[in-house]
Parts: structure tokens; C-alpha cells; sequence
């Protein structure tokens, strides 16, 4: 009994670590994480490039510096997205 009271008081002090804002963070933000490539043609037609079968467009950073390299995009879905069977869109917001 003594082990489980350990085990649930454990499991609650990681839920509520996790479940912590970190500070000036925004909980619509999520992260991707692959390589960034320029958009081509699709059948979708929005987004400039794509990562990881996410399409991204950003008025902050200059994605075209990024193109070929493994990086975690940070940004929030674009409302309304995905249409015509596309994927998520994502304003990028920041790299890191």
C-alpha cells in the first residue's frame, strides 16, 4: 500500500510539472521538428515550404534560409486549415 501511495504521489508531481505554462509561452504554439523544403506544386496550393507533411508560411522568418536543414519549427495552426485534402497549415512564428 505504502508503494502505491509513492507511486501516485510520484505520478502527480509529474502531471502537474508538465502541465505547467512555461513563462511568455502560447498554448496554441506546437513544435515540428524535420527538414524544411520550398513548397512545389500541389494540388492544395498554400504554404511557401513544407516540413515534416506540414505546410508552413511565415511573415517573421525567412524560411528560404532554412531549406535543406533539420530544425524545430515553432508556430500555431492557421484556422480553417487543412482544405482541399492539404495538410495543416502553420504560421511559423520562430526557429530553433
Amino acid at each position: 500500500m505504502k508503494l502505491l501511495k509513492s507511486l501516485f504521489a510520484g505520478i502527480m508531481i509529474c502531471l502537474t510539472v508538465l502541465s505547467c505554462d512555461k513563462e511568455n509561452s502560447n498554448p496554441d504554439n506546437i513544435e515540428i521538428t524535420g527538414t524544411i523544403q520550398k513548397q512545389g506544386i500541389t494540388s492544395y496550393q498554400y504554404g511557401t515550404h513544407t516540413i515534416s507533411g506540414h505546410a508552413l508560411r511565415s511573415n517573421s522568418v525567412d524560411l528560404d534560409n532554412y531549406i535543406n536543414q533539420n530544425i524545430t519549427v515553432v508556430g500555431y495552426k492557421i484556422e480553417g486549415y487543412p482544405i482541399d485534402g492539404g495538410p495543416d497549415y502553420i504560421e511559423v512564428e520562430e526557429i530553433k
